[in-house]
């Protein structure tokens, strides 16, 4: 079984700046396409920033240009580099790990910005 965990939330400031890990355990994470998602309060979850084991990256258009997707496979982990934050990107952020029919999800961490 595959564990995801997310790390790294929490408060910031309209115009801050925050990074969020994920770390996958097991040995499938270099074959994995990972994802950020994010959901805020009465919303439907959303897709923010996908990176396959290619890495090539694709962002959602609310995002893109301000967040910035990685990964490192020698530590099984994926970053989500959150630049120019803005009131409205508050949510609660999961990571996603697929590799074909295998799809698991982490348990999602804060993110509030606020001033």
């Amino acid at each position: 079984q595959v564990q995801v965990v997310e790390s790294g939330g929490g408060l910031v400031q309209p115009g801050g700046s925050l990074r969020l890990s994920c770390t996958a355990s097991g040995s499938i994470f270099g074959r994995s396409a990972m994802g950020w998602y994010r959901q805020a309060p009465g919303k439907q979850r959303e897709w923010v920033a996908r990176i396959p084991s290619d890495g090539i990256t694709t962002y959602a258009g609310s995002v893109k240009g301000r967040f910035t997707i990685s990964r490192d496979s020698a530590k099984n982990t994926v970053y989500l580099q959150m630049n120019s934050l803005k009131p409205e990107d508050t949510a609660v952020y999961y990571c996603r790990l697929t590799l074909a029919t295998q799809d698991y999800w982490g348990q999602g961490t804060q993110v509030t910005v606020s001033s």
